[in-house]
């Protein structure tokens, strides 16, 4: 079984503020920083960092090389990454006193995807293998319906979400990794309970992960429900958590876990990520997050 990761490598601007700004307002900046990021790129370092040997595939332009060589140094296979005309994918993000995070995406290289691209891509992987998606791509349903015709499992993480997933056929997705504010938006249901019942009403083949932030996370199959708390950290940096914890949640099921365990270690990595400055470079080393949960029985 083999894993890809269709998804945006992007170049995050990040800006050290005392508040995230609101409309009208103009405010100096403490310090800024350049990382690697991007919703692909994190989750599959992430993956990486868990253990999986994942391939990348995605487009990076001008100034993307720092981008290809950040993949290969976390062990992320590159073999289907391109590089083109024209600017990378980047972000300008605000990252406040408390750690909380407002982010500006410009999708640059990673809206170049061509059909012939993903079709050259996805010719290299067949039935049963694992196809992570998020939503920061362009042809993200032309992709969706040809790993679906090839029998690859469908993972996706609807974000951010748009109209542009609205041209997708998301029967077609095995898994649906998402936040309260994404799974609110697919169901129109606010509660947790609520969101989850409503994605069985409309995907009952899908299996679903909810993250909750401070409240922790979810998941929910055809055997039922089962629940994990947050670890509680100083958080400096939240970029990455969501895609921390898809990465390792991922991770566990490849490994044959239980579900619960999933959930613990995902929630475990996530927090190590939050305590850290940065996106990809936050997330943390399997052995390190196995030493971090094992301390705290």
């Amino acid at each position: 079984m083999k894993v890809l990761n269709f998804g945006s490598l992007n170049l995050d601007y990040v800006y050290q503020v005392n508040s995230i700004l609101i409309p009208g307002e103009t405010q100096a900046s403490t310090d800024r920083k350049i990382f690697c990021g991007g919703k692909g790129l994190n989750q599959s370092i992430a993956l990486a960092k868990a253990g999986v040997t994942v391939y990348h595939a995605g487009m990076i332009g001008e100034g993307g090389e720092i981008l290809l060589e950040t993949c290969r140094e976390n062990n992320v296979n590159t073999k289907f990454i391109r590089q083109i005309s024209g600017p990378s994918g980047h972000t300008v993000i605000q990252v406040d006193k408390n750690g909380q995070n407002c982010i500006l995406l410009y999708g640059g290289a990673n809206r170049s995807i061509t059909r012939e691209f993903a079709n050259e891509v996805l010719e290299h992987f067949e039935k049963g293998d694992i196809l992570l998606l998020q939503n920061e791509i362009n042809e993200l349903d032309y992709i969706i319906e040809r790993a679906s015709q090839k029998e690859i499992k469908i993972f996706l993480n609807p974000s951010p979400y748009n109209d542009n997933l609205k041209k997708c056929d998301l029967n077609k997705v095995g898994m649906f990794l998402v936040n309260e504010i994404e799974g609110g938006q697919i169901t129109g249901e606010k509660e947790p309970d609520k969101i989850l019942e409503k994605f069985k009403e409309m995907y009952p083949k899908a299996s679903v992960v909810l993250t909750l932030g401070g409240d922790g996370s979810m998941y929910q199959d055809e055997t039922g429900i089962c629940r994990q708390n947050i670890f509680k950290v100083k958080a400096v940096d939240t970029t990455a958590a969501g895609d921390t914890f898809t990465g390792y949640f991922i991770a566990s099921i490849l490994d044959g876990m239980k579900q619960a365990e999933g959930l613990r270690m995902a929630a475990k990595a996530s927090s190590i990520a939050v305590s850290r400055p940065g996106a990809a470079a936050s997330i943390p080393l399997r052995d390190e997050v196995m030493k971090a949960l094992g301390e705290d029985l």
